[in-house]
């Protein structure tokens, strides 16, 4: 039930507290400053997850492989890998990915992008 909209993207929103974050996006407001190297981030948790770059902390760790990662959205990815789950799928043939960036590569196939 995603019903709010951004005004600039168009992206839906579960709710109006999600929609209100996903806009500090648009704002170019990045009120969260890394001490190390003066980087910015829109949100506490770009900030924390960027920190463990800094300080090699890797907490998440592959419960099939034991690879260990600093984000929890990149075992998530990872973890497609042996499971074959391919979640993205394009809209105009029948190919699947794992993850939404190689869907954006993939489509640039069929409207011709560079």
């Amino acid at each position: 039930d995603e019903k709010f909209q951004c005004d600039v993207c168009n992206k839906f929103f579960s709710s109006k507290c999600n929609l209100n974050t996903h806009n500090k996006i648009h704002s170019g407001v990045k009120p969260y400053k890394c001490d190390t190297c003066c980087k910015s981030f829109t949100h506490s948790h770009h900030l924390n997850a960027h920190i463990r770059t800094h300080t090699g902390e890797k907490p998440y760790k592959c419960n099939i492989c034991g690879r260990l990662f600093a984000q929890l959205n990149i075992l998530i990815v990872h973890e497609r890998t042996h499971s074959g789950e391919r979640t993205y799928k394009c809209d105009v043939c029948d190919n699947s990915f794992t993850t939404s960036s190689s869907l954006n590569r993939h489509t640039r196939v069929h409207t011709g992008e560079k």
